[in-house]
């Protein structure tokens, strides 16, 4: 079985507040993006989980998400004492293989979208055949992006990242195209968060306010040729995580300038870093912004947003 992991972008990110454990309360609107790695999952006669991958990866099989995303939802079927294809959920096995293609530390919920394609590809594999809402669950414990990559599509996501409310999937314009490009350059999350200001809850409560106002008119179409709410994410994007990491990492600040120099409509920085997106008018426009960005870029990718099938 074979199963895609769109990875994804955050159209709206603010830091609310530091909690009493350590963690923050986010407000943040996510979107996948047709840019992801693809796992391969195989049923094995006995209980191991071998992950293998197209290129060596620089950390233990066992520190990765995909292997650990197989480990918990096999121990939450030992727990239900689920019946499965093996007979018994503690003699589930698996052979999984990662064609991994998506930057490490870039912002784009690469390894979390790897973790999410194996809760889903193994619940089917293992014939397990829990609903969305279970494999969000154990995806929680595993990292704040894994419940919504669960899904995918478009959400607002509160917390740590999941209390999620999906929307109606957004689309871009016709003609419309998005460039993602990871710097030469990583951001270590403890970069980020040091020094993001925490704005409390206004900003957040305003954002969302204004983006329910505009739902409400999301049939009428505005000059662009876009539906109002189209328009309102574009004309309001955010990262607080900007304020923390372009002074420490230039590269970053310097690929959004030129995004917007090369005729971006709208550009920002995803999550935490070090990735930046921008929207541009037609895929030829996104595609030579992409060539004059090679020179300090690790990853490019000319797309467009990933809607699930239903």
């Amino acid at each position: 079985m074979k199963e895609y992991a769109p990875s994804k972008i955050n159209l709206f990110l603010d830091v609310i507040r530091k909690r009493e454990d350590g963690y923050h309360d986010l407000g943040t609107v996510f979107q996948t993006i047709d840019a992801g790695d693809t796992l391969t999952a195989e049923l094995r006669n006995d209980s191991e989980i071998v992950l293998t991958y197209n290129n060596p990866q620089e950390y233990p099989v066992q520190s990765d998400l995909v292997y650990k995303a197989a480990v918990a939802l096999k121990a939450y079927a030992a727990e239900q004492g689920s019946s499965c294809v093996v007979g018994c959920a503690l003699n589930l096995g698996a052979d999984l293989y990662l064609e991994k293609v998506m930057p490490l530390g870039a912002g784009l919920g690469g390894g979390s979208a790897d973790a999410a394609a194996a809760l889903r590809v193994l619940n089917r594999l293992w014939n397990l055949n829990y609903p969305a809402e279970v494999l969000e669950e154990i995806g929680a414990r595993l990292g704040a992006d894994v419940p919504f990559l669960v899904r995918g599509g478009s959400a607002f996501a509160e917390g740590i990242g999941e209390k999620l409310t999906f929307m109606d999937p957004l689309q871009l314009a016709d003609g419309e195209y998005l460039l993602v490009c990871t710097p030469l350059d990583s951001v270590p999350t403890k970069d980020a968060y040091a020094g993001v200001p925490k704005s409390g809850p206004d900003r957040w409560e305003e954002y969302k306010s204004g983006w329910q106002a505009q739902s409400f008119d999301s049939n009428v179409a505005c000059s662009t040729g876009s539906s109002s709410v189209d328009s309102f994410w574009q004309s309001n994007l955010f990262n607080a995580f900007e304020v923390s990491v372009f002074p420490k990492h230039p590269l970053v600040e310097q690929m959004k300038a030129e995004f917007l120099r090369l005729g971006a409509k709208c550009a920002l920085m995803s999550g935490s870093g070090a990735s930046v997106f921008g929207v541009f008018a037609s895929k030829s426009q996104a595609e030579t912004a992409a060539e004059a960005m090679k020179s300090i870029s690790r990853y490019q990718k000319v797309t467009r947003f990933w809607v699930p099938t239903l």
